[in-house]
């Protein structure tokens, strides 16, 4: 449990762009309802470049940080720590001080990415398919890793980046297949899609959602839905939204920060969904 779990205790999130995160509002409502009267969580605008400096200037009081792009490997050097999870994907979303003051990094995107399918009855698939090839597949993929029994396809739009995707099925342990861009539509058919692409990539896919659609994994939660969750929806499908993973995420940034379990998760969904309804 982290020292002073119950004293006035300092968190953030990192990144840049960082103006949207939903963060605070999260970590902040579970930490009214654990009663951490003396916790905070802020915000911070910290690229690369200033991500050492920040670092330095931390003191005792700080008790974890989120990190998202560009931040999440730029942080690996500063820790002296990473867990096996984070190692797999040379990313680190969390990081947690210790008692001793070490500072230990993890991910929870991947297990966040598990449990948000498992809310939504998906234990296990045997084939999937990923939308896109930046730097949320490669966390998909290890989340497909501990889902997916059969192949994974990966939809790219340069072979470069089909090269490293590639790469990672052979150091997740993961059957991959890439396959161009042009030929997407035909990941809508497969029993679990993940759409890991920016706002309007998949907007002309959305014609292409089969009668009779299975699972879809879309992880943006702003703007929402995307207009291949609303078609996908339209005809019966399940939908998992990155508020789900977002939220499920969050819950284990709050464990592993306050040592407090479990972590609020209904709290933290409300609050997420009545922020963005605001926004």
């Amino acid at each position: 449990m982290p020292a002073g779990a119950t004293d006035a205790r300092r968190a953030a999130v990192l990144g840049s762009p960082i103006a949207h995160s939903l963060s605070p509002v999260l970590h902040r409502a579970a930490y009214q309802e654990l009663g951490l009267k003396g916790w905070s969580y802020d915000r911070f605008e910290i690229d690369e470049a200033a991500l050492p400096g920040f670092f330095a200037e931390l003191g005792p009081e700080w008790a974890g940080l989120s990190l998202t792009m560009p931040l999440k490997r730029a942080v690996i050097p500063l820790l002296d720590e990473i867990s096996d999870t984070a190692a797999s994907v040379e990313a680190v979303n969390t990081v947690v001080f210790t008692e001793d003051g070490r500072k230990i990094g993890d991910n929870t995107d991947i297990p966040g990415m598990v449990a948000a399918l498992r809310e939504h009855g998906i234990e296990t698939v045997d084939s999937a398919a990923i939308l896109g090839a930046g730097a949320t597949a490669s966390s998909a993929l290890a989340a497909l890793a501990r889902v997916c029994t059969g192949e994974v396809v990966v939809y790219v739009r340069s072979e470069a980046r089909a090269a490293e995707m590639r790469e990672w099925g052979e150091r997740l342990d993961v059957e991959v297949r890439t396959e161009d861009w042009s030929g997407a539509a035909d990941a809508l058919h497969r029993p679990l899609v993940v759409a890991t692409t920016p706002a309007g990539a998949t907007d002309g896919l959305a014609m292409a959602v089969p009668e009779r659609p299975t699972t879809l994994f879309d992880v943006l939660y702003d703007p929402w839905p995307t207009q291949l969750a609303a078609r996908w929806s339209m005809f019966g499908g399940a939908v998992v939204s990155g508020l789900d993973l977002l939220v499920h995420q969050a819950v284990l940034q709050v464990e592993q920060m306050t040592g407090r379990t479990p972590a609020p998760l209904a709290a933290m969904r409300a609050v997420g969904e009545r922020s963005l309804t605001h926004a």
